[in-house]
Formats: C-alpha cells, sequence, structure tokens
C-alpha cells in the first residue's frame, strides 16, 4: 500500500516551487489526491527545463565521454588525479583547476567533460575558448563591459580553454586579470587549459604589467594537472591514412 504523502512536506515543496494560488487554498485543497501528483509533475518538469537551460548557457559544444579517453596515449598524466576532478569536491572548496600540456593530449576532452558533469549536478557553468572570453569582453566597454563580465563572473565554474595557442595585447591581459580578480574574490572556480608553463606566459601576454598577480591569484588555490605526450589528433590522422593506404587495391603494372 502507497504511502500517504505528508501534507506539511507537500506544502513546503509548493512553496518552493511557488505555487502561491495553490498555497493560497491550501487549507482546502491541500489534502486533495491530485495535489501531490501536481507537484510531483511540476517538480521533474522544471528539474528538466533547468537541466536544458544550463545545457544551453554552458555553451560546451560537441565533446567526447571520459569513457573513450585513451589513458595509454599520454605519456603523462596522473589517471587517478583527473579522474578526483570528477567528485567535483574543487567546487565546494572553491579551487581552480589548471590543465597543462601540448597540444593534443585531452586537455580540452576533460575541460568539456568536467563541464557537463557539473551542469549535471546542478551547477551554472560557462565553458568558453580564451579568444571568444577576451574579444568579447574587449568589444564593450564601460557600464556595458560590467555587464559583460558578468557572464563569466557568475556561473559557479569557468571553463576558459587554450590559453597560450595566441598572443594578445595589454589589454586582453587586464581583461582576463580581471575575471580572474573577480571568481577569486567571490570563490568561483576556474577550470583552465593551456599549453605554456606559466613562466612562458609572458609570451602570451607581453609586457602586461598584471601578469604576475594574474598568476598569483589564479594559483593561489589550485590544483595544476600536467599531460605530456605527442598529439591524439596526429596519431588519429596518421591510423587513419594507414587504413585507407590498406584498403587500396595494388595498381596493376
Amino acid at each position: 500500500m502507497a504511502k500517504k504523502p505528508d501534507i506539511e512536506d507537500l506544502r513546503q515543496r509548493a512553496f518552493k516551487l511557488r505555487l502561491y494560488g495553490l498555497l493560497a487554498h491550501w487549507s482546502k485543497l491541500g489534502t486533495q489526491a491530485w495535489v501531490a501528483k501536481l507537484i510531483e509533475i511540476e517538480e521533474v518538469e522544471r528539474a528538466r527545463r533547468s537541466r536544458e537551460y544550463r545545457i544551453n548557457n554552458a555553451k560546451i559544444g560537441v565533446f567526447k565521454a571520459m569513457v573513450d579517453f585513451d589513458w595509454k596515449h599520454p605519456k603523462r598524466v596522473d589517471r587517478a588525479q583527473v579522474e578526483e576532478l570528477f567528485a567535483l569536491d574543487f567546487l565546494a572548496e572553491k579551487v581552480n583547476v589548471v590543465l597543462m600540456g601540448p597540444n593534443g593530449v585531452g586537455k580540452t576532452m576533460v575541460a568539456k567533460n568536467l563541464a557537463y558533469a557539473a551542469v549535471e549536478r546542478g551547477y551554472s557553468t560557462r565553458f568558453c575558448a580564451a579568444s571568444d572570453l577576451l574579444n568579447d569582453l574587449a568589444s564593450v566597454d564601460g557600464a556595458a563591459l560590467r555587464t559583460r563580465l558578468k557572464r563569466y563572473v557568475a556561473p559557479k565554474l569557468l571553463i576558459v580553454d587554450e590559453v597560450g595557442y595566441l598572443r594578445y595585447d595589454n589589454r586582453h591581459a587586464d581583461l582576463l586579470y580581471e575575471v580572474v580578480r573577480q571568481r577569486y574574490e567571490r570563490g568561483g572556480s576556474i577550470v583552465l587549459t593551456t599549453n605554456k608553463p606559466f613562466s612562458e606566459w609572458n609570451t602570451v601576454f607581453e609586457s602586461a604589467a598584471c601578469l604576475v598577480t594574474l598568476i598569483d591569484r589564479l594559483c593561489h588555490r589550485c590544483e595544476v594537472i600536467q599531460l605530456a605526450g605527442a598529439s591524439y589528433r596526429t596519431k588519429e590522422a596518421k591510423e587513419r591514412a594507414a587504413a585507407k593506404r590498406a584498403r587500396r587495391k595494388p595498381t596493376k603494372k
């Protein structure tokens, strides 16, 4: 026999859903059998819409699941350290994560899967390439810039992909510093991928006065994960080329 729903629990759930019309007549309607079903349907639908909104707002794009990650390919990767990230404890601890290594070793794949895991866990998340973030912020100024910064400061988790592949001027460096500074003060975590050690960031943000302070803020509460090896994309391209050669019939002389 199904357990009868607790009326006070139902009322609290209705209040959380902001069903104020129903609550205004709770003394008459609260005990009706259909109320519990209505609240259940509303909770499920709102959870679905909330998840859909978070996924769309995260801007993750297409990615491969971590189950497809080839752990044998990188010459250097701490699998336990990477897998531990997916508990998302670093969000509660307000810690940043820097995935550092050369092109094609899986940094972006890990970052996108972390973004998806955060969305699934109910966290507001935003994924963006470093160039998109900096060019977006550089396109506005004044009050518009303060508003635009909220896109990157407000989410619980911000993922900044591919720092180091392009060079930026001092204004871009200042804008990245502002994002890092505001998130540092709010306790918001950043997952950042880069192909350069911090000692080489002066080749990315040349002559930027804020660079030392930017790195200091980013690394104060930070877990750095090193990956090393050849590009997996290059490996796949070579394998595809070899497979095509093997399928070709030998030409007659």
